[in-house]
């Protein structure tokens, strides 16, 4: 789906993604580093109780909600960061108020 160059790969930070130590590219937005990295949920729907995945990727449908750092943010708005802690509460419904 989303690829990235070879010199955005040689930059990276490591996160905690979902209790998971993973590796996403430094200087990209959140939403766009978990699609290249293969994942493409990003919440549960607090309506329909199924998995939403990002849709516009510029902040106005606000379907990549998750809890980052310990708040409820849009990926798509938020730079990835070192050490950041994401989790998309994708086991429950606790992530999944908007």
């Amino acid at each position: 789906m989303f690829k990235t160059d070879s010199a955005e790969r040689q930059n990276s930070v490591t996160v905690t993604l979902d209790g998971k130590s993973v590796s996403l590219p430094a200087g990209m937005n959140l939403a766009a580093a978990l699609f290249a990295m293969g994942e493409t949920i990003s919440r549960i729907s607090p309506t329909s109780h199924q998995p939403c995945s990002p849709h516009c990727l510029m902040g106005v449908c606000f379907e990549c909600m998750m809890e980052i750092d310990g708040l409820q943010r849009q990926a798509c708005l938020t730079e990835v960061q070192d050490g950041m802690v994401i989790d998309r509460h994708l086991d429950d419904d606790k992530g999944a108020a908007a």
